[in-house]
């Protein structure tokens, strides 16, 4: 029970959170989870926060990253941030709830 919790405890900021747009749901029926996680992260560390809060190894983990835009709505300027997102691949019976 404490290595399951030192683990998490461990990876608590690699994963973000999980991204959820249309695009992402289309993926998720195709065992492809996508994460927002810290622009720090790795594969490695996102394969292993993954297996540490979902007890499921992923196959493989992708990586892509979002860069920040400059936007101009209703007469003033602005960014609109960037993210680091990740594509986690799961084996053909698991799943992510």
């Amino acid at each position: 029970m404490a290595k399951s919790v030192d683990s998490k405890a461990k990876y608590a900021g690699i994963l973000v959170r999980p991204r959820i747009t249309e695009k992402a749901n289309m993926a998720a029926l195709a065992k492809v989870h996508t994460f927002e996680v810290s622009p720090l992260a790795t594969k490695h560390q996102v394969a292993k926060a993954v297996e540490a809060f979902y007890k499921i190894v992923p196959v493989k983990v992708n990586m892509v990253r979002n860069p920040s835009k400059k936007v101009f709505a209703k007469g003033k300027k602005g960014v609109k941030s960037g993210v680091k997102k990740a594509l986690v691949y799961l084996k053909k019976g698991d799943k992510i709830e």
